[in-house]
């Protein structure tokens, strides 16, 4: 029987992707865990992996493909033992070499999607919700005849792998899903987004050859969209302060002179952004009642800082996100940072790697910005900018004296965190970076 490979969903908001690439022609034997396509979202370029073992009979969807839906059928495997050619007529129907337009939701429901809570451990559905599962799970669940809306889903975000397919098996099956609640009262809908001018008023306004029209891709539609939301429904307050860098300049330069070496190199080289980050979770870990998420119902507590750092690349930003960074060494941070900085300029980082988060830090210090004020990224309520170190003339016990000085502004989400926990979270950072002992401790 032909086995039909179709377009993954790589994240619990995805919806369609870009068919960058495949790794396979037809008649290639693929078993299970080859790397076969290579798929783009609007933040990352993510492999995709073969799950069962066959001969590839028919590329359905052509390598550069954009817009194909989650389910659409990519790909037709032939069996082992099966007539490749009869595979290939026997698979599902083919897709189309460009994916149908879909017809534009409306924004408030886009990105309130976009910025979905956390997603849930269990990938219940009801009233024809998608459920997240593996191909090969999905596959096992029909030959089992197991309904995939009562098995709860172990894998990233909820999705159900093959392992939970084979628990619900030896346990007797999965139980039939419950009966959907009856649907609580409808809120009064989202105000749409606003909309700014149309392009035909904008371009009216340039003399005909002056300018270039250059397609928004994925990744800048997604930007405008979240911070759009961000900006039009999270209430933002501002708290800056400056912090001395003297003690953590000279803590940090004695840590990377004492560095060991492997291979002739320091197996770690510490930079100020490293410190900030580590310094911002453990202000987290002291001010606990900072550490949450704004949601209708309830405010998301959350037991860890888990710090997205902001990493400009072509086209826009992503934010990596160092996880329980309050339990982690600085040199843990470093390289954990490195390594998804690159991973992230390569648009190779995975969906768990940038989506959640408790916080974030931005950084354009680096670039000479003195300092400003960074937007609230839902579902977090802070996000600390980091402005340049510079040298400054401060006053001690009536004496001038020059010290080396950044500004910092914390927003808020002032739903969720008032401007007296604010200063107080805002404080406690600052004490980290002014003794920066205390985060070796």
């Amino acid at each position: 029987m032909p086995i039909n490979i179709t377009m993954p969903a790589l994240s619990p908001t995805m919806e369609e992707g870009n068919l960058a690439k495949w790794l396979v022609k037809e008649g290639d034997t693929v078993k299970s865990g080859d790397v076969i396509a290579e798929i783009e979202t609007d933040k990352a370029t993510m492999e995709v992996e073969a799950v069962d073992e066959g001969v590839v009979a028919k590329l359905v969807v052509p390598a550069g493909t954009e817009g194909v839906k989650v389910n659409a059928l990519i790909a037709v495997l032939a069996a082992d033992g099966e007539d490749v050619s009869a595979a290939a007529a026997g698979g599902g129907a083919a897709a189309p070499a460009k994916a149908e337009a879909k017809a534009e939701a409306p924004e408030a429901e886009k990105s309130a999607a976009a910025a979905a809570a956390p997603a849930p451990t269990q990938a219940v559905a009801h009233s024809g919700e998608r459920v997240f599962a593996s191909p090969l799970a999905r596959r096992l669940a029909k030959e089992a005849g197991l309904d995939l809306k009562a098995v709860a889903g172990s894998g990233p975000h909820g999705r159900i792998v093959k392992s939970d397919i084979e628990k619900a098996v030896s346990t007797g099956g999965a139980k039939p899903a419950a009966a959907a609640p009856a649907a609580a009262p409808a809120s009064a809908p989202a105000p749409a987004l606003a909309k700014g001018m149309s392009e035909e008023a904008v371009l009216k306004l340039f003399s005909e050859g002056s300018y270039e029209l250059v397609p928004h891709d994925g990744m800048r539609k997604t930007i405008a969209k979240r911070l759009q939301e961000s900006k039009q429904t999270i209430p933002h307050f501002y708290v800056s302060v400056d912090c001395e860098l003297d003690a953590l300049l000279a803590l940090r330069a004695q840590l990377n002179g004492s560095a060991p070496e492997k291979d002739g190199k320091p197996v770690y080289k510490l930079s100020v952004n490293d410190m900030v980050i580590k310094a911002m979770a453990l202000a987290l870990r002291d001010v606990p009642d900072a550490n949450v998420s704004w949601t209708d119902s309830n405010m998301v507590k959350h037991k860890h800082a888990d710090v997205g750092v902001a990493v400009s690349i072509p086209g826009g930003l992503i934010t990596p996100i160092i996880r329980q960074a309050e339990l982690k060494s600085l040199s843990a941070i470093s390289n954990e940072m490195k390594d998804l900085g690159k991973r992230a300029k390569e648009r190779k980082l995975k969906p768990e790697e940038y989506q959640g988060g408790t916080t974030a830090v931005s950084n354009m210090g680096m670039m000479g910005v003195k300092n400003f004020a960074a937007v609230v990224n839902p579902p977090h309520a802070t996000i600390l900018a980091i402005g340049a170190g510079e040298e400054r003339v401060v006053v001690k016990k009536g004496e001038m004296k020059i010290a080396n000085v950044m500004t910092v502004t914390l927003s808020t989400d002032h739903r969720a965190v008032d401007g007296a926990l604010g200063a107080e979270l805002l404080g406690a950072f600052k004490r980290y970076i002014e003794s920066p002992m205390g985060m070796l401790v």
